[in-house]
Parts: C-alpha cells; structure tokens; sequence
C-alpha cells in the first residue's frame, strides 16, 4: 500500500468515525425533540432528513473501505 493510498484510507477512516459520531447525535436530538410537549415538527423532518443523508454517506465511506471479495 503507497502512503498516498494509506493517507486515503486513514482520512476516510476519520471521516467515518465522525459521521456516525454525528448521526448518533442527530439520534439523541430527535428523540429529545419528539419527547418535548410542543413538537417542532418541521424540525423534526429536518433533523430526520439530515440523519437519512449522514447514513447514506456512511454507507458509501463504508463501501470504499470495503476489499472486494475475489470470486
């Protein structure tokens, strides 16, 4: 592995880390915002949309980090 590829693959790593770091935050938010009486529902959809769009990157990052398997 080149230190070019290690670099990438460290940095994507990190990345990683800090989305999930992020979409468990938006995680707790959301349920402390659907137990408060009042709900903000547009707030709600938001934070719910941003958390959907962090799992998708998350999923992706993963996928590149991924060996391919040999068949």
């Amino acid at each position: 592995m080149s230190d070019e590829t290690f670099d990438e693959v460290t940095s994507l790593r990190t990345r990683l880390e800090e989305l999930r770091s992020e979409h468990r935050d938006l995680d707790e938010a959301i349920a402390r915002l659907s137990q408060a009486p009042g709900d903000d529902e547009l707030m709600l959809r938001r934070l719910k949309k941003r958390k959907l769009a962090l799992k998708d990157r998350i999923a992706a990052i993963e996928h590149l980090l991924t060996p391919d398997e040999r068949a």
